[in-house]
């Protein structure tokens, strides 16, 4: 019997060392598995941050647009037709927010937060679930347009009458298909109307079930009065008509308002202004480049807005040495107004007006 030599014996050894070894190269060893995942999640997270959209909105600075200037088309912000105009120099500037939508993903989200001029915000605070672009854009509008007739009522009852009119009638009710829209309101259960508040007035102490008399005129008819059997006031134990009343200014002449591409409340404030400036004598910007923001109701209270940080940059961008803030902002104005920009705190028409008299005439101004 022939036993295995040494050199067998030892050939053999070295055979299977070679297959472990390469069956072992073949493995991949935990570093590798380690740089494996990890590049894979970086691929996955690179894909989703370069294209998934995140549910957030950016907000910075929009465009200014001087109010007593011309608007993109070349006509004037404020025209007044049938009414003396007065010359005026200088700018009163309405300031705006701009707010990008769509296709912002992870990482155009972190690039725009980097800049330092942008602001990210849940897209819930600015749409309703469901709402789309479209529809934000008709809301916008229409706040625009109620901002605009709110100013002028504002400007104008400074030197003219009121008329009060039938904004809304609730289907149903007392005032139903007996009144319309527009029709301006006289007396109301014995009491003379001569402003809206007046006519919620006149029902005090009414109660459902009571009969009263409203006194009205419809456009090119002549006066009525009629009796309307009130009912049940949602909101409370007196009586109800079942409409909503406005005021108006009572005038022999026009004034529209022309600015397109820009909506919310917000412009109100310099609308109301502008038209002061150009149907009452004084030159109020007198020649200074000022901006301002601020919503008006129809009496002239000047009431909060969104965005005023973002607004006081865009208006010293555009050249603006002078701000009126809602007194209700001003604490956030002074964290981010830009050096230059001298701060005006207003509550009313009224009260801006007298500070841009002092602005001109040297004197101090309501500082936030």
């Amino acid at each position: 019997m022939t036993e295995p030599s040494e050199e067998t014996t030892g050939a053999r050894s070295r055979s299977g060392s070679a297959g472990d070894q390469d069956r072992s190269e073949r493995r991949l060893t935990r570093r590798g598995w380690t740089l494996l995942v990890s590049g894979a999640l970086f691929v996955a997270f690179a894909l989703v941050g370069f294209f998934i959209p995140v549910p957030y909105v950016a907000i910075s600075p929009g465009p200014t647009y001087d109010t007593l200037g011309k608007d993109a088309a070349g006509q004037s912000v404020i025209q007044v037709n049938g009414h003396e105009i007065f010359q005026t120099s200088g700018e009163l500037r309405m300031t705006t927010v701009s707010l990008r939508d769509g296709g912002i993903t992870l990482f155009n989200a972190l690039g725009l937060w980097a800049s330092g001029r942008y602001a990210l915000a849940p897209r819930e605070e600015y749409f309703k679930p469901g709402e789309t672009n479209e529809q934000v854009r008709q809301e916008n509008i229409q706040q625009l347009q109620d901002s605009q007739t709110a100013a002028q009522v504002a400007a104008l009852r400074r030197k003219f009458p009121v008329k009060v009119l039938a904004k809304t009638i609730v289907s149903g009710s007392p005032a139903d298909k007996v009144l319309a829209p527009g029709d301006r309101l006289l007396v109301v259960n014995g009491a003379t109307v001569k402003e809206a508040t007046d006519v919620r007035a006149a029902l005090n102490g009414t109660k459902p079930g009571q009969t009263v008399q409203i006194t009205f005129k419809s456009d090119g008819q002549a006066e009525r009065t009629v009796p309307l059997t009130l009912a049940q006031r949602p909101d409370g134990p007196e009586g109800f008509m079942g409409l909503t009343a406005v005021d108006r200014a009572d005038v022999p002449f026009d004034v529209k308002i022309s600015l397109q591409d820009v909506g919310g409340p917000s412009a109100g404030l310099m609308f109301a202004l502008a038209i002061v400036d150009k149907m009452e004598p004084g030159d109020l910007a007198g020649g200074r480049h000022i901006a301002g923001t601020g919503e008006i109701s129809e009496k002239g209270a000047v009431g909060a807005i969104g965005g005023i940080s973002f607004k006081v940059v865009g208006a010293r961008e555009a050249g603006a040495t002078d701000f009126l803030v809602p007194a209700h902002n001003c604490a956030e104005a002074k964290t981010a107004a830009p050096d230059g920009l001298n701060l005006i705190k207003v509550s009313t028409l009224d009260e801006a007006i007298a500070q841009l008299e002092n602005l001109k005439a040297g004197r101090p101004t309501a500082s936030c």
